[in-house]
């Protein structure tokens, strides 16, 4: 078994999307219209789904967060901790919402954390070196 992208529930599809386009720079494969709308960062697959369609494809009530969601965080790396504090200062600028000021942690990463317009939680962090799995 491979994983092949994970999807995210949406109350605003064209908000959200642009979000993800415009401020982190995903790259989208459907319009803003879409029912379930397809991104591509670094080669991850990121879904988009309206949750009311969702509910109805799986016949079933969901309950979602409202506010900031603490249940799980995209993280995103960049190469150094300068590149940190610009990409923060930067997603700031362009709509997204401020959670946690560029911090060192004591283990040796510069981390931060946005919100998008619905409340999920992205991580940007670096341990000061490029990305290595």
């Amino acid at each position: 078994m491979k994983l092949d992208g994970f999807g995210l529930f949406v109350n605003d599809m064209p908000t959200m999307v642009r979000f993800y386009r415009d401020v982190l720079d995903f790259e989208i494969t459907e319009g803003e219209n879409a029912e379930n709308v397809y991104l591509i960062k670094d080669g991850t697959l990121f879904m988009l789904y309206e949750r009311k369609n969702f509910e109805k494809m799986t016949s079933r009530k969901y309950e979602y967060l409202k506010g900031l969601n603490g249940h799980f965080e995209i993280a995103l790396y960049v190469d150094t901790f300068d590149e940190v504090d610009l990409t923060y200062a930067k997603t700031l600028d362009k709509g997204a919402h401020a959670v946690l000021e560029p911090t060192t942690e004591p283990w040796g990463q510069r981390t931060c954390y946005i919100a998008d317009p619905e409340g999920n939680l992205i991580e940007i962090a670096s341990f000061n070196r490029p990305f290595q799995r």
